[in-house]
């Protein structure tokens, strides 16, 4: 159990900036291996964001709230999501070859695609938040960063890292298989369990939601995946926060579809 909770903490210290004891012995092959914990990672960040959320909604507009929920999520996670999404935007965006697509990714710089989609999947993760009824809303918001997380855990599992150079995510690649998966799936859908409980009490059809808001997500996913095989030939970094960052917000729309409609046909 031990070992287990250092390679949670490596988890943490790898997705986000929140401050965490020292790792005595730190090896390597614990930031693969610590793979299995990154949705559990999104639940505590999904968990810290809902908490901002219901703190400041005793005072303040649900828009102005919101905003601030998503500014804490990006000092807790360094914008670290938010920045693959850029790269792969502009990669994507710019290039026609492989080379060129994985060249421009590379780019700490951000053009105007990156720019664009950027300010796109923030003001429509800002304007869906915002629209989410109350009771729903730590259920969607928790479930999204926690399944956002999975899928992208997916594609280290199914796809082959590209660069061959060293970067961030290579220490990562190729650290999972079909049971480490498995496993963080699992891990992820016990931390919602207790929020799901919470929401069935206040008359949210979690199952419905969950449902519809997981398949959207897990095609998005597999869309995704299946895009970057053909252009690239597998997954780098930047394609990782990119599939995060979509699948959070695809989980947050097809969520706020069904539980506002069935809510509002009550």
């Amino acid at each position: 159990m031990r070992r287990q909770f250092l390679l949670f903490l490596t988890a943490v210290q790898y997705l986000t900036r929140l401050p965490t004891p020292a790792l005595p012995d730190f090896r390597p092959d614990w930031l693969p291996q610590s793979a299995r914990y990154f949705p559990l990672v999104g639940a505590l960040v999904g968990a810290l964001n809902a908490g901002i959320w219901w703190l400041l909604g005793h005072w303040l507009p649900a828009a102005v709230t919101v905003g601030l929920m998503i500014a804490l999520s990006l000092l807790i996670t360094g914008a670290f999501h938010e920045d693959g999404f850029a790269d792969t935007c502009d990669g994507f965006g710019g290039g026609v070859t492989a080379d060129r697509v994985l060249a421009i990714m590379k780019d700490s710089r951000v053009g105007a695609y990156g720019a664009i989609g950027i300010c796109v999947m923030l003001g429509l993760k800002w304007a869906t938040c915002a629209a989410i009824p109350a009771g729903a809303f730590p259920l969607l918001v928790i479930a999204a960063h926690v399944q956002s997380r999975w899928c992208a855990c997916g594609l280290i599992w199914r796809l082959k890292y590209v660069r061959i150079e060293d970067a961030k995510a290579k220490a990562v690649a190729d650290g999972m298989g079909a049971r480490d998966w498995l496993l963080s799936g699992a891990l992820g859908a016990a931390a919602v369990a207790p929020v799901a409980i919470a929401a069935q009490v206040q008359r949210v059809p979690v199952f419905a939601t969950l449902a519809a808001a997981a398949a959207a997500a897990g095609v998005v996913a597999a869309a995704a995946g299946a895009y970057f095989r053909k252009r690239i030939g597998g997954y780098t970094g930047d394609c990782l926060g990119a599939v995060q960052q979509l699948t959070e917000l695809v989980f947050l729309l097809a969520g706020l579809a069904v539980a506002g409609s069935l809510q509002r046909a009550d």
